[in-house]
């Protein structure tokens, strides 16, 4: 059934749909929609709200119901998602899933609440201590965004590992029509013989842990998660290719971004020159495959992003110096019209002529 929908509502609702047993959180804009939609449809499902004093907190009490082998959630903004960081870090070295929510705004610091993409190096690398991964992905739309969402949870159960969506402030904020079955199926899950849940016996002790005080003992564990992160990023590369048959250049852009970059290469077809576009939809792990058969005819990269230039590294890496790369971003919650890209394209197109 399709509903005309806030984005912050409709993931909202999509966790419910995916099996949300319980949420945790503290207010922050521009995400205060799914808590406030979660606080009154939670109780209603006989499912846990808890508004935590903090967003330390509220990370703190999602390690301790993921533990326990519930379906736990927390949402939050760039600095909220900051203040999480060592609790995330502790849920990776736990093997806990879960699943975060991110709407980004700008900054640094507290910044301002309009859209931003800055968050970028704190999703794919990490602000906790440690060797540590997060499955992160960037929905484009509000469907993709709430197919994601109610994914998420099994994906995070299958690898025992927070998976995080990120999406900027206009995503959370806009409104869209999107095609959700309303009523929330029934699921039988695979028990999690791991949690520490209360049905072990004496034979069975469940101990959830990431101290390990032996260095050996330690190195082992970390093995054993980069295997983990290995088989992650052997199948979680999500990306979507368009307009790329004889493209002279590409466009590579994700969520909102990928949304104003579709107008610009319409635009910059009328002037004849043939654009396409990468749209990496999980940012960790990086889409690598997405670059691995790009047509002979390209003649340059143009990363388009909403901040100063972050995902710009991965680019590079992965075009492994083939073809010019060049950044173009707005920043301070700014979001450039179709034209301004164009533009970019047709200065890059003017450098390597």
């Amino acid at each position: 059934m399709k509903r005309l929908m806030k984005g912050n509502e409709a993931l909202a609702r999509a966790a419910i749909l995916g099996g949300l047993d319980a949420f945790f959180g503290y207010p922050i804009t521009p995400q205060n929609e799914i808590p406030e939609y979660l606080s009154k449809h939670l109780p209603e499902a006989g499912k846990v709200f808890v508004q935590a004093e903090s967003e330390i907190a509220a990370i703190n009490m999602v390690y301790g119901a993921a533990a326990a082998g519930v379906r736990a959630l927390t949402s939050s903004s760039s600095p909220g998602i900051a203040l999480m960081q060592e609790g995330i870090s502790y849920l990776c070295g736990a093997e806990l899933p879960c699943v975060i929510i991110n709407v980004m705004r700008g900054g640094p610091g507290l910044g301002g609440i309009q859209p931003s993409q800055a968050d970028y190096f704190q999703i794919t690398r990490g602000g906790g201590n440690g060797d540590y991964r997060v499955l992160s992905f960037a929905p484009e739309n509000l469907q993709e965004a709430v197919d994601l969402m109610r994914e998420a949870f099994d994906i995070a159960d299958a690898y025992r590992n927070p998976v995080m969506i990120a999406v900027d402030g206009l995503i959370g904020q806009m409104m869209e029509t999107v095609d959700l079955d309303w009523e929330v199926p029934k699921r039988v899950l695979p028990e999690k013989d791991w949690a520490v849940d209360g049905k072990s016996t004496r034979r069975t002790r469940r101990i959830v842990n990431s101290l390990y005080l032996d260095p050996a003992e330690l190195e082992r564990h970390n093995l054993k998660l980069l295997e983990k992160y290995r088989k992650m990023e052997a199948k979680e590369q999500r990306y979507e290719i368009a307009n790329m048959d004889g493209a002279e250049f590409a466009i590579v852009a994700y969520g909102t971004m990928a949304r104003i970059a579709r107008s610009s290469i319409e635009l910059l077809e009328e002037t004849g020159v043939k654009t396409g576009l990468i749209k990496p939809i999980s940012l960790w792990p990086f889409p690598k495959k997405a670059f691995e058969n790009l047509p002979e005819s390209l003649r340059g990269l143009l990363v388009a992003e909403l901040s100063l230039g972050q995902m710009i590294d991965d680019v590079r890496i992965v075009n492994q110096g083939r073809l010019p790369v060049r950044f173009f971003g707005r920043t301070g919650g700014i979001l450039p019209e179709p034209e301004e890209i164009g533009e970019a394209v047709l200065r890059l197109k003017e450098e390597v002529a």
